[in-house]
């Protein structure tokens, strides 16, 4: 009786043992936590370090391939917006061809269809970019053999020392049959057990140390390459930006000019009260400085035989041998020349 219930009781416990491994196996991270000492301190110490670059490499590897993820969509979104850009590129070209009598919406147009073209260039060589020097190193880390095999070594290592445990209690129980009983078997199996127990911790010694230098090197390869892949993709956005941001000032300068320069370009329409136009004196009382050839410069106090009038409010007129036109806000119409001033210098 008493037979069967050490058996009853010997399958109980490795049941649990089953049940508690089985668990431990769905649940845990790979390598197996513990806080039990199987061999001594220093192999305490091996476990401990081994545990923390399991952890720290199966982080940072998760946070790759979430980095990979968001560099995938930028480069998915990157060739959309050439995509759709290109399109646009194309309307505002056929749109600023077709239609030259409106010329300031026309030339606009053409403008930023040409601009658009070099903004979709800039964003075809991010892309290049993302692809060269984010993606493809970071994919060849994620699924590289460095990675994979020191893992597998920690999870090896992971493993013996189950073993070890497990054989560690198996030589505490030969322990105590032989002192129940020193019997020949007792003490052969005792023997046995101990050596097992001996040659995993032989095992264990150089394994924990191939597993520990395998893994702090792809910790640290990890990191660096991580780090710069990083800096490499605030770069390269950094630049795109500052590229974009160059095309697009240069545009937006072009177009201010355009619509300045045609607002500034008087409407020539003239009054005529007969076929021959009437000319009059004016004095400039404000300074006006001309900003293209078809237009003239005044002084204060110049006198100017005006020739035509524009209901624009420009007018046209001759100071000093010039021609040109100017606002005629800012002169005054005068009926003859003070006697002081010579004629002479109105032409």
């Amino acid at each position: 009786m008493d037979v069967l219930k050490k058996q009853a009781s010997k399958i109980r416990e490795q049941v649990a043992k089953q049940q508690q491994a089985l668990i431990k196996h769905i649940n845990g991270t790979g390598y197996e936590s513990s806080d039990v000492m199987v061999i001594d301190e220093m192999e305490m110490q091996r476990h401990q370090q081994l545990e923390k670059l399991y952890r720290s490499t199966r982080s940072k590897r998760e946070f790759q391939k979430e980095f990979v993820k968001a560099a995938e969509t930028f480069t998915a979104l990157g060739y959309k917006q050439i995509e759709v850009g290109t399109k646009l590129s194309e309307d505002c070209c056929k749109y600023g061809a077709e239609n030259i009598e409106d010329d300031l919406l026309a030339k606009a147009a053409s403008m930023y269809g040409d601009a658009r073209k070099h903004m979709e260039k800039e964003q075809e060589d991010l892309n290049r970019l993302l692809i060269s020097q984010i993606l493809d190193p970071m994919r060849s880390m994620i699924t590289g053999a460095p990675l994979e095999d020191a893992r597998h070594l920690a999870q090896r290592y992971s493993q013996m020392r189950q073993e070890a445990e497990t054989q560690a209690a198996e030589v505490s129980r030969r322990q105590a049959r032989v002192k129940e009983a020193a019997t020949h078997e007792n003490v052969a199996k005792l023997h046995a057990a101990e050596a097992r127990m001996q040659e995993l911790k032989a095992n264990m010694v150089v394994l924990g140390r191939e597993a520990a230098a395998a893994l702090a090197s792809v910790e640290s390869q990890q990191q660096r390459l991580t780090f710069q892949r990083l800096v490499s993709l605030v770069e390269a956005e950094k630049n795109f930006h500052v590229r974009v941001a160059t095309i697009l000032g240069e545009v937006e300068a072009e177009m201010v000019s355009e619509r300045q320069q045609k607002e500034s370009t008087p409407v020539f329409l003239l009054e005529r009260s007969s076929e021959k136009a009437a000319y009059f004196l004016a004095e400039a009382i404000h300074p006006f400085n001309a900003e293209s050839e078809k237009e003239l410069n005044l002084t204060v106090g110049d006198y100017i035989v005006v020739r035509k009038v524009s209901p624009s409010g420009w007018w046209e007129g001759e100071c000093k041998g010039k021609a040109g036109w100017f606002p005629s806000a800012y002169v005054e119409k005068r009926q003859r020349i003070p006697s002081r001033n010579a004629t002479a210098e109105v032409y």
